[in-house]
């Protein structure tokens, strides 16, 4: 039974690569809705019937648990199960992670316009703690700098460091990463924030939650010595495949097919 994670595109990649590196005996199978990317820049009542049919999907192909590798859509999905399987989303997690790691008590977070707009990140983090001052700032243009695969180019620097300003003149001292696409644009963010701000990659805090519903046998382990990674997309593009491999290398991908929702 694999672990079912998905996103509108190549962003939750980042997600399936922490948690394929995590639990190498794990099979996982990755929907990307390319035909219909981006969702943050769409309603929420879209984003969440998007999000209900990818998982009603999942949930057909015999998934062990599902998690949504996409800020947009988490913002929008809140149960805990889906179908009576675990279900995660990544806006938790990455709240979690945020509040136990500013010191100055101002976090900031970048995000898609549905998911700043959401407000999901602002209370997940001050339910964590209420003092927190949480400063966001949406950044629409991201998600097509990384589908593009401009991951460090000069143009991206630049626009980067645009969005950015607002949350250098707040003077956070920690970051979040509030779309999973936004790793991969990371050596830019840095570049634009300094060093001395700490960046909160939400894959890694999902890695977190599932190990420890793997210990409790909220999920059951795999018995596999290695497990298999299939990538699905709903439009696949050459582009797609090549950044597919770029993302999550050094991993292999047993199969990237196209499927139909």
């Amino acid at each position: 039974m694999p672990i079912g994670v998905f996103d509108s595109g190549i962003g939750g990649l980042t997600v399936l690569k922490s948690l394929a590196m995590h639990f190498p005996q794990e099979n996982f199978l990755y929907i990307g809705d390319t035909a219909r990317l981006p969702y943050g820049s769409k309603s929420p009542e879209t984003i969440r019937k998007y999000s209900e049919q990818i998982m009603n999907f999942l949930a057909a192909q015999g998934v062990k648990a599902l998690i949504i590798a996409c800020n947009s859509a988490s913002s929008q999905v809140s149960e805990h199960e889906w179908n009576s399987i675990p279900l995660y989303n990544v806006i938790g997690p990455g709240a979690i992670a945020a509040a136990k790691a500013t010191v100055s008590q101002k976090v900031g977070v970048l995000g898609t316009r549905a998911t700043i707009q959401s407000g999901s990140y602002q209370r997940a983090i001050q339910l964590q703690n209420p003092k927190i001052q949480v400063f966001s700032q949406a950044c629409p243009l991201f998600v097509p700098l990384a589908e593009e695969g401009w991951i460090d180019d000069p143009l991206t620097n630049l626009i980067v460091y645009r969005y950015v300003q607002p949350i250098i003149a707040a003077d956070v001292d920690t970051l979040v990463l509030g779309c999973t696409h936004y790793p991969l644009l990371k050596q830019s963010i840095v570049k634009a924030v300094g060093q001395n701000v700490q960046l909160i990659d939400c894959g890694q805090s999902v890695s977190a939650m599932i190990e420890a519903d793997l210990r409790s046998g909220r999920i059951p382990r795999s018995t596999a010595k290695k497990g298999k990674i299939q990538v699905w997309c709903t439009d696949l593009s050459s582009q797609f495949a090549r950044m597919a491999e770029t993302t999550l290398d050094p991993l292999q991908i047993d199969e990237l097919c196209i499927c139909n929702l």
